[in-house]
């Protein structure tokens, strides 16, 4: 049996950043739909804050992080779409991408074009599959059309760079909040056609300013809490709240009465994991991501990069909402 070593962070019960622990693990044979990979870079997302805070519970002693690149080193049976030797990327449950070498379902594993980086590559995989889902799955009534408003927050964050640029590629005129002035002109700068700054401004009133008085046809919300009951006055009749995280906190329970009173409006929770259960469902998405950067239409931003050992600083800034664009751990 192989047994090779790893460094890995581990943590052995839920809270704050310093429950992070570099630990040294050995890494065997893949089974059974699975492979053995080689991480060149690893990316760091808001569900990882959460798996580590509880927030979403995870069963103890666990090894967070659910994207990464590199190469793979060994497949088992029934894996047919990968060989040894590939150059590879995912975003993928069960977490463990924090690490140097680990064994996971070869399912979500997509073969990395040549032409795209391994650091794009981790940086890219969870957050632009999930701009993916997003604006080409999770679409309101009468789906989604050039010229249409659609209203996304922290337009200045991993997800929300992505998503600028290929909603201004589909011809969608997408309104971006965030935070500060200078998040708000970085979302300018990628295809936002309109950012407000919610710390400033009612980001309500400003988008039915923008709208005419309208509204926008969907609302995509990873923030949660702090932004739910304004984003539900954005909506026109019949518009769609997608809710796809929670950074400031889940949201309070809510009457579904409101939702008739609001505009006979939607509302609906969306998770990437539903939409990449299967190899096909995988493998068309990531193709389609594939293209859209390759093509130039979307470019990764990777504004932060932290070593391994330096986890603990990199889940304190991303709590603070220090960071923009894409954070990668660096191997």
């Amino acid at each position: 049996m192989t047994a090779i070593p790893s460094r890995a962070i581990h943590i052995a019960q839920h809270g704050g950043p310093e429950q992070l622990q570099l630990v040294h693990v050995t890494v065997g044979e893949p089974g059974p739909g699975e492979v053995r990979m080689r991480h060149h870079a690893v990316g760091l997302n808001f569900i990882d804050v959460y798996q580590r805070t509880g927030l979403y519970p995870q069963q103890l002693p666990v090894q967070l992080g659910m994207e990464a690149a590199g190469v793979v080193e060994a497949v088992g049976a029934g894996v047919t779409h990968l060989k040894a030797g590939d150059r590879a990327a995912y975003a993928s449950n069960p977490p463990g991408a924090y690490c140097e070498v680990r064994v996971l379902p070869a399912k979500c594993v997509c073969k990395l074009p040549d032409a795209i980086s391994f650091e794009t590559g981790a940086a890219m995989m969870l957050k632009g599959l999930t701009a993916q889902y997003l604006l080409k799955r999770t679409l309101p009534q009468g789906g989604l059309n050039p010229g249409d408003f659609v209203l996304f927050h922290a337009a200045a964050g991993g997800v929300g760079l992505i998503a600028c640029q290929w909603a201004k590629a589909l011809g969608l005129r997408l309104i971006g909040t965030a935070g500060s002035d200078a998040k708000c002109a970085l979302a300018l700068a990628n295809g936002a056609e309109f950012a407000i700054n919610y710390a400033a401004d009612d980001f309500a009133t400003r988008v039915k300013e923008i709208t005419g008085g309208k509204g926008v046809k969907v609302v995509y919300d990873s923030v949660g809490k702090d932004t739910w009951d304004q984003s539900l006055d954005c909506l026109a009749p019949f518009g769609l709240m997608a809710s796809f995280g929670n950074a400031s906190g889940p949201v309070a329970p809510f009457a579904p009465g409101m939702l008739g009173a609001k505009g006979s409006i939607y509302v609906t929770r969306q998770t990437l994991f539903t939409h990449i259960a299967t190899r096909e469902a995988t493998q068309a998405m990531a193709d389609d991501l594939f293209a859209v950067v390759q093509s130039g239409a979307v470019k990764i931003h990777i504004a932060q990069r932290y070593t391994l050992e330096n986890v603990q600083q990199a889940h304190k800034d991303l709590e603070a909402r220090q960071t923009t664009g894409c954070t990668i751990l660096t191997l």
